[in-house]
């Protein structure tokens, strides 16, 4: 019988079906950083226990620390505090650390795949809800709370519901100024935040079969955005190309043999599946955010909602609350909304391509005045490769501070934090109130050349007229 990647992985992976119907599933990989970890360090100490397969478990450091300062100790103790405990437990338990010092360090799904840990047909588990990024490989991936990580650590197994399949086909061809960003968006707008509550989706068609690995890892990325609780691509050459000759990558004969593997999990053709949505291409624009939740967007060219034109008595309530705390008009263009910061970075769009495409059309530009702009690789490799081609230069000189490996200013654990209620032009993935550290502060997510668009303006503006895109 013909089945699909998530299928086939999730079989391959089962231990047992327990007593409460959950499967006990083999953990093939676990990425572990310094917030959700320390509790569960902790819990596997209380119960006399020890890391079972240390080797498959990779730490890294990504969440507390600054941005704009390597020396330690940090200003923040707490931070700090977090640092050294992780160092301990790695080198307590045998754990492979990429710590700041190893010129490795970066967002946790930054590193794995950029040194071939992620991998197609296997398990992956973070305590980190982003891990769906790792779905971009043909991996079943998904974020776990810290009693799930002391499960994982100490029999690398968890115990975990079976999920329905949404396979999501998106055909035609994306209009210049689209990016893999505006893809994911126009999903999540389309479906809804909680629409893929239960659902593991599979992204196809031939948008997905021709974007590059980091735009397969931006749509997956933001698969838990939209209520999934994971999202995947399933494996082909672009996939074996990326990894070849990364350094936890099979090498010489067992190379052949684990393509010829990793090949078998992709979908059979006629696979079930639990739903299938289709979307053309062509009808994907530019898209921001207007409110408080990732689906609350519009493409550029439309003005925000207005609460009176609502269908329903919840969506006039959920338009009302977003335009109190956003401190937006009713019906008004969200184009020429003022800004007060741009932040290009985040385990969304912090890789190279990311930086790339943003220093390709800002090179000679100027960040408007008043505006702070901060542009973080999204980690140490990516940064050296940066200022290798000479980017951070490029953006150094537009007015972006260009910056240290980090989550940075995607969320509130570290000192970059939006100040009172400020309005911030981001690359990241969440526009939740608060989310960026200021109980105020106001997020409009958008791709990176778009936050670029907005830096340069100083206002929420269309990337295809500032920088005629149209015409690259």
């Amino acid at each position: 019988m013909p089945k699909s990647l998530f299928q086939k992985v999730w079989d391959a992976h089962t231990v047992r079906t327990l007593a409460n119907g959950q499967t006990q599933l083999l953990i093939g990989t676990h990425l572990i950083h310094e917030v959700t970890s320390p509790q569960a360090f902790g819990m596997v100490r209380d119960l006399g226990l020890k890391v079972l397969m240390p080797h498959r478990t990779f730490a890294t450091v990504d969440h507390i620390v600054p941005t704009d300062q390597f020396v330690e100790p940090y200003a923040d103790p707490l931070a700090q505090a977090m640092m050294d405990e992780l160092r301990k437990n790695c080198a307590e338990f045998g754990i492979t650390f990429f710590d700041r010092a190893s010129g490795k360090q970066g967002i946790v799904h930054i590193v794995g795949p950029e040194q071939g840990i992620t991998q197609p047909g296997t398990t992956i588990a973070c305590g980190d809800s982003h891990t769906s990024t790792h779905g971009a490989f043909g991996a079943i991936a998904f974020g776990i709370g810290t009693s799930q990580v002391r499960d994982v650590l100490a029999t690398q197994t968890m115990a975990l519901g079976a999920l329905k399949v949404r396979r999501i086909e998106v055909n035609g061809k994306l209009r210049p100024g689209v990016y893999a960003k505006d893809v994911i968006l126009h999903i999540i707008r389309k479906l809804g935040v909680n629409g893929g509550t239960g659902y593991a989706y599979e992204y196809a068609g031939n948008i997905f079969d021709g974007f590059t690995m980091e735009e397969r890892m931006t749509v997956c990325n933001m698969s838990i955005e939209g209520g999934a609780r994971v999202g995947y691509v399933n494996p082909d050459e672009t996939t074996f190309a990326y990894l070849k000759g990364r350094p936890y990558a099979p090498k010489g004969a067992a190379w052949d043999s684990e393509v010829a593997r990793w090949k078998s999990f992709a979908s059979d053709p006629g696979a079930n599946y639990d739903d299938v949505v289709k979307i053309d291409a062509g009808d994907i624009a530019p898209t921001v955010t207007w409110g408080i939740n990732p689906a609350q967007a519009i493409s550029i060219t439309e003005n925000i909602p207005d609460p009176a034109t609502a269908t329903s008595v919840d969506e006039k309530a959920g338009i009302e609350e977003a335009l109190a705390y956003m401190k937006l008009p009713a019906g008004a263009p969200i184009k020429g909304t003022k800004i007060s910061v741009a932040f290009l970075g985040s385990c969304t769009n912090g890789r190279l391509s990311d930086f790339q495409e943003v220093a390709k059309f800002i090179k000679g530009r100027k960040v408007a005045p008043g505006v702070k702009a901060i542009a973080v690789p999204g980690s140490q490799i990516v940064a050296l490769q940066c200022e290798k081609l000479g980017l951070d230069k490029i953006l150094s000189e537009a007015g972006f501070e260009w910056r240290a490996a980090g989550c940075s200013m995607c969320l509130a654990m570290n000192p970059d934090k939006l100040v009172g209620d400020q309005l911030c032009a981001s690359s990241s993935n969440r526009n939740f109130k608060g989310r960026q550290g200021s109980t105020t502060g106001r997020t409009i997510l958008m791709s990176p050349l778009m936050v670029a668009a907005a830096a340069v303006t100083g206002q929420i503006a269309d990337a295809r007229e500032v920088f005629h895109v149209a015409n690259n």
